[in-house]
């Protein structure tokens, strides 16, 4: 079952939780690429000075300030995608980066996509798994509620045993920004089996 609207139409910190052991899908070339989500960071409003919205509504990070379930993808250092789910309400910028999936499905594309490194590192980073699944900014602003080329599965839920909490990497701002502890990681093999 693809996770409804009222999923992400909740506080951001609840979202970046709940998003841990999902199912990212990525339809490419009619083939499903997928993998369980195991690290996520949350971004909340323009006062979180390490979120897209600190410097408030551009073009460029319109997607972020939409309804709740729409991807917000963007290019880092010219380089890399990542991408976000968006939270909360219309009209307030908030949302999940995706930062790490345990590969399941199509992990033969994603070798292919990432040739040369070992499966360990096919998609354990936000840039790593944007390249290993071909998400880029065609995908910015779709809805992530509906079958179509992206979107999460309910799939599992994790325990709270399995999830640490730690700031968030990497980013800038201040000491708020960078201290908060909103970036939420699990161990999935700390999981009872299903």
């Amino acid at each position: 079952m693809i996770l409804p609207r009222d999923f992400y139409a909740r506080p951001t910190l609840d979202v970046a939780r709940d998003l841990l052991g999902r199912r990212l899908v990525r339809i490419f070339d009619g083939l499903r690429l997928s993998g369980r989500i195991f690290e996520t960071e949350a971004y909340i409003g323009e006062t979180d000075q390490a979120s897209h919205a600190a410097r408030g509504w551009r073009e460029r990070n319109a997607a972020l300030y939409g309804p709740p379930g729409r991807a917000y993808v963007y290019r880092i250092y010219g380089i890399h995608y990542s991408l976000n789910t968006v939270a909360e309400r219309d009209g307030f910028p908030a949302g999940v980066l995706i930062r790490g999936l345990i590969p399941d499905e199509g992990i033969e594309i994603m070798r292919e996509r990432r040739a040369g490194r070992p499966d360990r590192e096919l998609t354990n980073g936000p840039g790593k798994l944007a390249q290993a699944l071909n998400i880029d900014l065609r995908l910015n602003g779709i809805d992530l509620t509906q079958a179509g080329p992206l979107f999460i599965e309910a799939d599992r839920s994790v325990t709270d045993a399995c999830v640490r909490r730690t700031p968030r990497i990497g980013v800038v701002g201040d000491e708020t920004a960078r201290t908060a502890p909103w970036r939420f990681v699990a161990d999935l093999s700390l999981e009872t089996p299903a």
